[in-house]
């Protein structure tokens, strides 16, 4: 054998190798997306690990994610790491030609392509306006559950072609599945933990996530709050204008209430018209401020049913745990005080806050 064949024997090993070991270590990086994924039940945190992990295995300067809306599929809303009212404005409808291409391909295509395909979809500007150099749909049991956005790519070397080799399609479209599947597991949980009349949480998910973060004050000394709302003379909705007029008025309140909170907070449909809030890292003067809050939007707010101007009020219970003047570990024991201070709202005509402090519900529960 020459010398020339010989080098060229090496050098071809030499690539093999690399293009082996280049193999292997996408995997183990696909493993490890995968198990972020999968441990990953939050949506929102979800999507951000989704983005984050795109941008970084395509050198991308940004990335987003339609995602159908949990509760109502109609429409594929854009999600992204920094969202922005403005990203609101960005939508697909679920029978746009974009989503029917899509699902035909069933692999990642450029903007160009889906201009040819269907240049009459209504999405196409606002997908031109996002500068994508990939479009990849998220499929799970032929059916689209999100479209992925890729934005502008760049790379480390710059002698190299910045377009998608089709290595890198596949590698983007092997992420795509695993998010596909991780989305319809998120969504699964979101459904069966919400209340599908006031799109706000169940009691029993509201209690674990409590149990969670009233660990967490005790390990770090932190304050906790919880308030407990009930809607005042609720029956007479019903009984004067139908339930229908009281589903009305249970999805305003609930929607009053969660607009109120704040991002870390959480809200929960409690059972019929009483609802809770649970606000993480929270002393008694904020949790007061918050709770009066709520309680002033609903009162100010003008509740029109079927012509209808109708007047509705709430009363509220505050409870904080304390580590020194109100050390309770069990999240049932929180959630009481808060309803024994909603009892003295109520006791003391309606329409108010009212805070129970330890010593005083200690005495009401003896007597």
């Amino acid at each position: 054998m020459s010398m020339e064949n010989s080098r060229y024997d090496t050098t071809k090993l030499q690539e093999l190798t690399a293009s082996y070991e280049k193999r292997i270590y996408d995997l183990e990086q696909l493993l490890d997306i995968s198990r972020s994924f999968s441990t990953t039940l939050e949506g929102s945190k979800l999507l951000d690990s989704i983005t984050f992990s795109c941008m970084a295995q395509m050198h991308v300067t940004n990335a987003g994610i339609f995602v159908l809306d949990l509760l109502k599929s109609e429409n594929f809303e854009l999600q992204t790491r920094n969202k922005s009212k403005k990203d609101e404005e960005y939508v697909i409808a679920f029978n746009d030609p974009i989503i029917n291409v899509l699902a035909e391909e069933k692999r990642p295509v450029q903007l160009d392509y889906l201009l040819l395909r269907c240049s009459e979809s209504p999405a196409i500007p606002m997908l031109k306006s996002l500068n994508p150099t990939l479009i990849v749909p998220l499929i799970l049991k032929n059916h689209i559950n999100g479209i992925l956005y890729l934005g502008e790519r760049f790379l480390l070397d710059p002698d190299a072609d910045i377009a998608y080799s089709d290595y890198e399609k596949d590698q983007i479209l092997n992420i795509a599945n695993l998010a596909a599947i991780s989305i319809n597991n998120t969504a699964l949980i979101e459904r069966s933990s919400t209340d599908m009349m006031t799109h706000l949480k169940l009691k029993y998910f509201f209690f674990n996530v409590l149990s969670e973060k009233l660990d967490i004050a005790h390990s770090q000394h932190l304050p906790l709050s919880v308030l407990m709302f009930d809607i005042d003379f609720f029956k007479h909705f019903n009984d004067t204008y139908g339930h229908e007029c009281g589903d009305y008025v249970l999805k305003e309140v609930a929607s009053l209430i969660k607009s109120n909170l704040r991002e870390e907070d959480l809200a929960s449909r409690y059972g019929g018209e009483e609802f809770t809030a649970l606000l993480n890292n929270t002393k008694k003067e904020v949790a007061m401020a918050i709770a009066e809050r709520i309680r002033s939007s609903i009162a100010a707010h003008d509740f029109v049913y079927n012509d209808q101007h109708m007047k509705v009020t709430i009363s509220v219970g505050v409870a904080v745990f304390d580590y020194k003047d109100n050390p309770i570990t069990v999240p049932k024991n929180l959630v009481n005080q808060a309803d024994q201070g909603l009892y003295m709202s109520k006791h003391n005509g309606r329409n108010r806050v009212t805070y129970a402090p330890p010593s005083l519900v200690t005495n009401l529960e003896e007597e």
